[in-house]
């Protein structure tokens, strides 16, 4: 709930305030770069924290990243916040998903649909191999078409004849919510 959500976001905001003031105790006897990098990511993160927003919300680059990772503040952790509850669960699903930095994509066969997650922006070998290592070891190519185009044309061979679908290599970037058919070779 939100109240936890605050208490969390109060408690972070009373260790950075505890590290800052170390680190500058610290600064005064030894002068490392390091240090001054650190102490600048925490007063980042500190500001956001005071606006009352998660650090998981912070554009930080890779290295920013390590080092708030490292101290291991709760609110840097993905944080998805509904008040309204009239949102919709697919409002809250599109969300989490969102803030877990994953997607889905189908595959179909003649008796059953199967959903999988992967990170976004997952190449089409990395889905491949969500579905089984062997289509990755073997990968060829992928067929790709979209849920929303699949729906119009009743099933894949019909997308296929209609042109909807796409042949992929390896490292094609797999859009969201695409139903793909492995080509392989073990």
């Amino acid at each position: 709930d939100y109240e936890t959500a605050e208490g969390i976001a109060i408690a972070n905001e009373r260790i950075l305030d505890l590290l800052i003031l170390d680190m500058e105790k610290t600064e005064a006897r030894l002068s490392l770069v390091d240090e001054k990098n650190e102490k600048a990511v925490l007063e980042k993160c500190l500001t956001q924290l005071e606006e009352e927003k998660p650090v998981c919300d912070l554009e930080l680059d890779e290295g920013e990243r390590e080092i708030v990772n490292a101290f291991g503040l709760l609110s840097f952790k993905p944080t998805a916040v509904f008040e309204n509850t009239s949102v919709t669960p697919d409002t809250v699903c599109e969300e989490v998903m969102a803030k877990a930095n994953v997607m889905f994509f189908y595959t179909a066969g003649k008796k059953e649909v199967h959903a999988w997650f992967v990170e976004k922006n997952a190449d089409a070998v990395t889905c491949a191999g969500k579905i089984h290592t062997d289509l990755a070891r073997g990968f060829i190519k992928a067929e790709i078409v979209s849920h929303a185009e699949l729906m119009t044309a009743h099933n894949f061979k019909d997308a296929g004849s209609k042109g909807l679908t796409k042949l992929v290599d390896a490292d094609f970037p797999m859009p969201e919510k695409t139903v793909l058919d492995i080509r392989f070779n073990v």
